[in-house]
């Protein structure tokens, strides 16, 4: 997804609705936005072999550790598998301590990678994995992504853990 939070003009009014609706955890707009990305993975050469029926979606988990409210990128994992995106969705990652949100930070208070990766636990899965994808709602600064993908990788060194970030409009 493409956020802009200061931007002009339609793609990023369109995001910032688009994160609004997905903070809201609408359960029917969650399988509908699933539909639409996977319609967008089909048509978009960019997006093609981005998911496989194989992937297991691992949710980043959100900035707090109370488990309090939606889970938006558990709900959009859950979603995503639905629509065929994946094997499962696995919510092995989890906080260990809260972090301040990164979209509410002041400049300079945003954490860490590190601070990030610190603050994360991985289960021991059952199975190994094959191939992980990382499910977040939105991305900031990607630190939080790319804490979670160190993390995972630690737990599950032999799984691919594709981190890529593609900016395409984010709703026809």
């Amino acid at each position: 997804m493409f956020i802009s939070p200061g931007g002009k003009g339609t793609i990023c009014e369109r995001s910032r609705l688009l994160r609004t609706l997905l903070k809201e955890g609408d359960a029917r707009f969650m399988y509908k936005y699933a539909v639409r990305v996977h319609q967008q993975a089909e048509q978009c050469s960019e997006l093609a072999g981005f998911f496989s029926c194989d992937d297991v979606l691992v949710p980043v988990p959100r900035s707090s550790t109370k488990a309090c409210g939606t889970w938006v990128a558990a709900d959009l994992a859950r979603a995503l598998v639905h629509e065929g995106l994946g094997s499962m969705a696995w919510p092995g990652l989890h906080r260990v301590c809260a972090v301040p949100k990164s979209a509410t930070a002041a400049p300079g208070g945003r954490p860490t990678v590190s601070r990030h990766f610190e603050s994360f636990l991985m289960e021991r899965p059952s199975i190994d994995h094959e191939s992980i994808v990382l499910i977040d709602d939105v991305v900031t600064r990607g630190r939080t992504l790319l804490a979670a993908a160190a993390r995972v990788r630690e737990a599950l060194p032999h799984a691919q853990i594709p981190v890529r970030l593609h900016c395409c409009e984010p709703w026809d």
